[in-house]
């Protein structure tokens, strides 16, 4: 059993996409019992019934769609490849727009599930029109002055109120908005599923291509951006350990015994960690996140491996030569 949820996690962690499904999801259970614990209580005041119904109906999924756009890290990802500079790599306005559908879509989740609890429920739309009802149509209210029928249909919602306990015409009202309340989620429901099903099964009638490119590259931003904050992470834990090194050099002795040992020279890792160790201080490591954001690569790896082919030292970094050599920013790819 704990092998089973391992694996599960591990899959929810390596997938971004299915960490966003998650969150939608429970975004949307949150919606629902969010309003399950709500206290609703209707001002039945002629003048507020509409604005406090329709308040509490499309106000909180305006909450839920920004919490939605803010816990969905595509969203920021999204916004960084619009605004970036084009640098090396033009911008596929595709791959955003697959972002944008995508984030948009999850987004929408949970302000619908609300949308359509409230409707099925019934209260916030009869608090919202009760006001509105066409008092001919009930027998109650038929030997009423204007002003007095407008009070009482706005003390709709409120069964308890003196003036409604013992009105017939008060459960009529009640039955009759909260009918239309349900056909209206229900219908909404009905659409909404309707259009999935086409979307889902009419999807592979259409060409695939672009879609298959453009969810691909929108992957590919993703994990780019996740291997880039890794790779700043263990350049960091370096630049910190020689830092704090050189800072103890007086105490050999007790570094010895932390298993701390000092690096000789000429010795250290192979490959990348070597291009890292060759970055020393804050004015390289600030050109590097300068370059990274301005003069992105190109989505070109055959230039870095004609450049360093197999079996070949690679050449140190622009910066670290001596002072009066000048930076070449076009050698960036090899970080």
């Amino acid at each position: 059993m704990m092998d089973r949820f391992r694996m599960i996690f591990q899959y929810f962690q390596s997938n971004s996409e299915s960490v966003m499904n998650g969150i939608c999801g429970l975004l949307a259970l949150a919606s629902v019992k969010i309003y399950t614990c709500f206290d609703f209580s209707c001002p039945c005041l002629p003048w507020y019934n509409m604005a406090y119904g329709l308040g509490i109906m499309f106000v909180p999924p305006i909450a839920l769609f920004l919490c939605g756009l803010i816990l969905n890290r595509q969203s920021l990802v999204m916004l960084e490849e619009w605004r970036r500079p084009q640098g090396h790599r033009k911008k596929d306005l595709a791959v955003i727009r697959y972002l944008c559908f995508s984030i948009m879509q999850r987004a929408m989740v949970a302000p619908v599930v609300w949308i359509l609890v409230t409707l099925l429920d019934g209260k916030c739309l009869i608090c919202a029109f009760s006001s509105s009802v066409d008092p001919e149509k009930f027998v109650g209210f038929a030997n009423v002055s204007p002003v007095q029928v407008q009070q009482l249909l706005a003390k709709v919602p409120c069964k308890d109120d003196e003036l409604m306990r013992n009105n017939t015409s008060r459960k009529a009202v009640s039955r009759y908005l909260r009918c239309w309340s349900q056909a209206l989620g229900w219908s909404i429901l009905l659409i909404l599923i309707v259009a999935v099903f086409l979307a889902r099964w009419l999807r592979p009638c259409f060409n695939q291509a672009t879609l298959l490119q453009a969810r691909h590259w929108s992957n590919y931003i993703d994990i780019e951006q996740k291997i880039f904050e890794e790779t700043c992470c263990e350049h960091s834990r370096l630049f910190a350990h020689k830092c704090i090194l050189h800072f103890f050099k007086s105490m050999r002795q007790e570094i010895k015994l932390h298993s701390f040992n000092l690096p000789r020279q000429g010795e250290g890792a192979e490959g990348g960690e070597n291009l890292l160790r060759g970055i020393a201080d804050q004015d390289q490591v600030n050109k590097l996140l300068k370059m990274w954001y301005y003069e992105k690569p190109p989505l070109d790896i055959r230039q870095v491996t004609q450049r360093h082919p197999l079996g070949r030292e690679r050449s140190p970094l622009p910066w670290a030569d001596s002072p009066s050599t000048p930076s070449k920013f076009l050698q960036h790819t090899d970080v």
